[in-house]
């Protein structure tokens, strides 16, 4: 790209999280931390479905075991870079590698939307539609389904990421952010941005998260008006303790995406946008597995045998 006075722009310089060398020391220790648990939780759902031949079949936990692998994909387009700038502040990146980062960064965020309607879909069918839901959810649809999630969040930023990718950029080539998001790189570019900022906004707004948030709602509107219904006292408590955690993840999940693409805005709010970003990069995708799965009684059992297999949980002496 080719800046105003004729030069061109082969790299960017990212500004990171902007903090003080002892604190950048401090957030590197935390964020390593963070890296790890995130990554050791994902890989330990991931083996116990795996392995497990009684979630192996389940439709949530293939759907589950799936989401795990998108969550240690999703942290690691974003955290090794921001270590490494925390390590060494001021760091370049050139433009295609950030080009790269931003599609794939936000396609597996638009494929994380996608999954959260899709655990959405099974838990309204398991709950409104109980009969159906075996011939619905079958393996082979569970697994169609996530791969039209894959392809849907891959395919719908070619186009926003290639029509910014191809604007002239006028400088300064600094990025005031610690990864390549369009808000900033849109401000260094050079005027006219013709269709690439609506395209952007469109299909991050409208088609990603706007329209699977409504998905997402409706699906569990309808779940929490069927168990209000429901007679059976046990089986109705049960299914909402599970919609309410499935609730709570996609609270911080859009929670923090909608008040970084929708409400914010504006270059005074970078510090802010810092924050959200953070929180929606590092912290959820650690809360998710929690959340989700480590403290699902299934997943508890599976890891009893799978231990116990292994010869490291001794089984319980059943008394006489």
């Amino acid at each position: 790209m080719e800046l105003a006075n004729g030069t061109i722009v082969e790299e960017f310089i990212l500004l990171g999280l902007g903090a003080g060398q002892q604190k950048r020391f401090l957030l590197l220790i935390f964020f390593t931390g963070l890296y790890v648990i995130t990554l050791a939780e994902n890989i330990t759902i991931i083996m116990l479905v795996r392995v497990d031949a009684q979630l192996a079949r389940l439709p949530m936990y293939i759907l589950l075991s799936n989401f795990s692998w998108l969550e240690m994909c999703y942290v690691s387009t974003t955290v090794p870079r921001m270590l490494f700038d925390l390590t060494f502040p001021y760091g370049i990146i050139s433009f295609q590698t950030c080009f790269l980062q931003f599609y794939i960064f936000f396609s597996l965020g638009g494929t994380e939307c996608f999954f959260l309607s899709a655990m959405a879909l099974d838990r309204y069918l398991a709950i409104c539609q109980p009969l159906r839901y075996p011939q619905i959810m079958s393996p082979n649809s569970c697994y169609a389904l996530v791969a039209a999630c894959w392809v849907l969040g891959f395919l719908l930023y070619i186009a926003p990421v290639t029509l910014i990718s191809k604007l002239s950029f006028c400088g300064p080539n600094i990025v005031d952010h610690f990864l390549c998001d369009p808000r900033p790189l849109l401000s260094l570019a050079c005027p006219p941005l013709r269709k690439a900022p609506f395209v952007c906004q469109f299909t991050m707004n409208v088609l990603v998260i706007v329209g699977n948030f409504s998905f997402v709602l409706l699906s569990y509107g309808t779940v929490i008006l069927t168990l209000m219904k429901s007679s059976s006292q046990g089986s109705r408590r049960k299914a909402s303790s599970t919609i309410f955690f499935h609730l709570v993840v996609v609270t911080l999940f859009y929670g923090s995406v909608v008040g970084m693409y929708v409400t914010l805005g504006g270059e005074s709010q970078s510090d802010a946008a810092k924050t959200v970003t953070v929180f929606y990069t590092t912290v959820t995708p650690l809360l998710n597995p929690l959340i989700y799965c480590l403290r699902n009684d299934k997943v508890k059992e599976a890891l009893g045998r799978l231990l116990r297999r292994r010869g490291r949980w001794p089984r319980r002496k059943v008394a006489m």
